[in-house]
């Protein structure tokens, strides 16, 4: 294994004082604050400023598109950021022991809990997930927090609960949980970090030493993080980007009334045709719950909505897309296969627990 030990600047060369280091790091936060925060105005002016229909197809899919693509571009920025300057303070080693916990599981578990507590969709849960892996968190601990953040978090619940009932939302928690915790489970025995890209493995392989806090001010850390910004940021953002236009095509053009028709159909094999046809959508669960209440009033079977509701936000094309860049078609194809299982059984667990008279 390599290793690689984080240097402090060249004391040759004259560096700025501390204090604008923190006051250049303040603005920058502050301004990505006030970006983040104008995103839905700006997008929405932006298609504006076209001939386009707004309410039309290509309208939504636009606004969707200019959205989505620099809110995920802003997030993985912070992060990577954020990620490095830990980094700089913790060694993979104290970083896996913080997660994986004293026994086995624990580390899911973790890991799923804190998903819930981030109220992100699949694209957007992404940054964090590239930070976990480059920072060498265990594989399968990452994917319990991909798996969980966007499936299984406050604003679902909420949703399921003022429009469906507790009972339901209790259950989705659940059941939620349990795919996340135990497909990050199954994933992480299986040993499967060869399977990711090798820019990924140099990252965690570099990172195995690290030199002692005293070797690096605060100034140094700042700039680790920059750094960190620049090598993952730079690798990933084409991909982000052809991720969400092909999550926008699909939000804007895919017609509601052929879903409700397959997913209202009471057979054996309307579950895992909810499952595939919610794997190349793309959508948060505040944006896929009203659809599922249009679906449960128009007669669709309730495991199966919460089945494609699942595949929607945990396994969407565009994830994949820019998963594509960390991990190993092999890989995605393993982490497709586990979490498809897990919903499946959910689908269908709850369409017998909850069946109508």
């Amino acid at each position: 294994m390599s290793t690689e030990t984080f240097a402090a600047p060249d004391g040759g060369s004259k560096q700025p004082p501390a204090w604008k280091w923190l006051t250049g790091a303040g603005l920058a936060l502050a301004a990505w604050g006030l970006v983040y925060s104008q995103l839905i105005p700006a997008s929405e002016w932006l298609v504006s400023r076209l001939p386009v229909d707004r309410a039309s197809h290509l309208g939504d899919a636009l606004a969707f598109f200019f959205y989505d693509t620099p809110k995920v571009i802003l997030l993985l920025t912070l992060i990577v950021f954020a990620m490095g300057v830990v980094r700089s303070y913790f060694s993979p080693e104290k970083t896996r022991a913080l997660l994986a916990g004293k026994r086995e599981g624990a580390g899911n578990v973790m890991a799923a809990g804190l998903g819930v507590l981030t109220p992100f969709c699949s694209c957007s849960a992404v940054p964090l997930f590239i930070g976990f892996v480059s920072a060498g968190i265990p594989l399968g601990v990452t994917f319990s927090f991909l798996i969980a953040a966007p499936m299984v978090n406050e604003v679902a619940l909420g949703l399921l609960f003022s429009l469906i009932g507790w009972k339901v939302a209790l259950t989705y928690l659940a059941f939620g949980l349990g795919v996340a915790i135990v497909a990050g489970w199954v994933i992480g025995r299986l040993k499967l970090e060869g399977w990711l890209q090798d820019w990924v493995k140099d990252i965690q392989a570099g990172a195995a030493v690290v030199v002692p806090d005293g070797r690096l001010t605060f100034v140094d850390r700042i700039q680790l993080g920059i750094e960190a910004v620049k090598d993952i940021v730079g690798r990933v953002w084409i991909w982000i980007i052809a991720g969400i236009a092909a999550g926008a095509l699909i939000h804007g053009y895919v017609p509601a009334d052929l879903m409700v028709r397959i997913m209202g159909a009471d057979a054996w094999w309307s579950v895992p045709a909810a499952v595939l046809i919610g794997i190349p959508m793309y959508t948060n669960a505040a944006g896929v719950i009203p659809i599922v209440e249009a679906l449960l009033t128009k007669g669709a079977a309730l495991g199966t909505t919460l089945a494609f509701m699942m595949s929607v936000i945990a396994l969407s094309l565009p994830e994949m897309i820019i998963l594509r860049k960390v991990l190993t078609v092999r890989l995605i194809a393993v982490f497709v296969g586990v979490v498809g299982t897990g919903i499946l059984a959910v689908g269908f667990l709850f369409n017998v627990l909850f069946q109508t008279p």
